[in-house]
């Protein structure tokens, strides 16, 4: 019996979408390792020899590859690499002043096995699908598109104890920092890398908010705002795409909003284990090719995702899903979610308009900065102290 190729994962790839129909062109059997984010880099990065694919963002690759848990890409193997969109593979065009850490200045591998944005044959990470997020607002009574438009309005006293960040530090505290910035409480150097000073101010920042009960427990898993939302817990938080479709899809009144100060972009891609040789390599890049040949594309733009090769995905895509997803036309009809559920309603909008407009929107890149551990520790601190905030004011009401 064949050996399963196994992907080490995290719950924004809708594997469960796609593994029979990928098994089935493949011709092999796959196993996907589906943890949390921070869990599943450190996997990555400690044990290799536990997976053949790791599939996460471009801001988590650096540790893994400082610790050789990966090995380069050859772009003469991938069918479609010179489709991928100038998104990932250059650092300038429409988001020349997009701040933190852009795909492009870590995709090439050079001779010296150093990461930068200078073209070679070999990659880090293909680029898969990406994204441009902000966070969600509970629409009841609000025109969101024209009253909540700067990440500011995360620190808005008028939300107090109804706001929450996403536990992930090189994400929320991002979310953070935007607001920060433009409420005029924070400047930063360079916020896709902060000093340690700067990191010291913004957890001060967030630590007198947390006990002015500003901020509910930050959330971990995706699904956890959509039950928050529901039970009128949150009106705004950090937000991922496919929690919007599935709150959309359960009635909730959310809409994500278009900071004026511009989106936290990101971006995903696959790894190849350093272990893999031969046969097993062989199914690994059959695999990123499958990827990228539009079937994955179709299911992942109906999360919100765009895909780093956009044609075949329109090849797979009714005209209707395209022109909602990708450019930002109103639904003709009711559309479906990645698992076959109406989601989106007749004459919806997607928030900031066409993927071409909202890419040239970005503010900043997800990032794994120089104090990524001091980062984390500090971090930490928020999160237990945020639960341990609202655990106290729960039982003193």
């Amino acid at each position: 019996m064949t050996e399963p190729l196994r992907i080490l994962t995290t719950e924004i790839q809708p594997w469960r979408f796609l593994k029979a129909q990928a098994e089935a062109d493949l011709g092999f059997p796959l196993e996907f390792i589906e943890k949390d984010f921070n869990s599943a880099q450190r996997t990555a990065a400690i044990d290799p020899a536990s997976y053949d694919i790791y599939d996460q963002c471009f801001h988590n690759l650096d540790i893994v590859w400082y610790w050789r848990a990966i090995q380069a890409i050859d772009t003469r193997r991938i069918t479609r690499w010179d489709e991928i969109d100038d998104l990932t593979r250059t650092r300038g065009g429409q988001v020349a002043s997009a701040r933190g850490d852009a795909p492009a200045s870590r995709l090439f591998v050079q001779h010296d096995a150093t990461l930068s944005d200078s073209a070679s044959g070999r990659i880090s990470m293909l680029p898969t699908f990406y994204n441009f997020d902000s966070f969600a607002v509970e629409t009841t009574g609000l025109d969101v598109d024209r009253e909540v438009t700067s990440w500011a309005e995360l620190l808005d006293s008028k939300w107090a104890g109804r706001v929450a960040l996403v536990d992930e530090p090189a994400i929320g505290l991002f979310d953070l920092a935007m607001a920060l910035s433009a409420s005029g409480q924070m400047s930063f150097r360079d916020m896709g890398n902060m000093s340690v000073e700067e990191i010291d101010t913004l957890v001060d920042h967030a630590t007198a908010l947390i006990h002015a009960g500003h901020f509910a427990p930050f959330w971990l898993r995706a699904n956890e705002p959509v039950e928050r939302f529901l039970d009128r817990e949150l009106k705004l938080s950090s937000i991922w795409s496919p929690t919007i479709v599935e709150m959309k899809r359960l009635g909730v009144s959310v809409r994500q909003a278009r900071p004026e100060e511009g989106y936290r972009a990101w971006h995903g891609g696959m790894c190849l284990s350093r272990h893999l040789d031969g046969e097993k390599l062989d199914r690994a890049y059959a695999w990123l090719n499958w990827y990228l040949d539009g079937y994955a594309g179709a299911v992942v733009a109906r999360q919100g995702y765009y895909m780093s090769v956009a044609d075949p995905v329109r090849a797979h895509l009714p005209q209707a899903d395209w022109d909602y997803w990708y450019e930002g036309l109103p639904a003709p009809h009711d559309l479906l979610d990645a698992s076959g559920r109406p989601a989106i309603k007749a004459g919806e909008q997607r928030s900031g308009g066409s993927r071409s407009a909202r890419a040239r929107h970005i503010a900043i890149w997800n990032s794994t900065m120089d104090e990524h551990n001091y980062v984390v520790r500090r971090w930490n601190e928020l999160v237990a102290l945020a639960a341990a905030k609202w655990r106290s004011q729960r039982r003193a009401s």
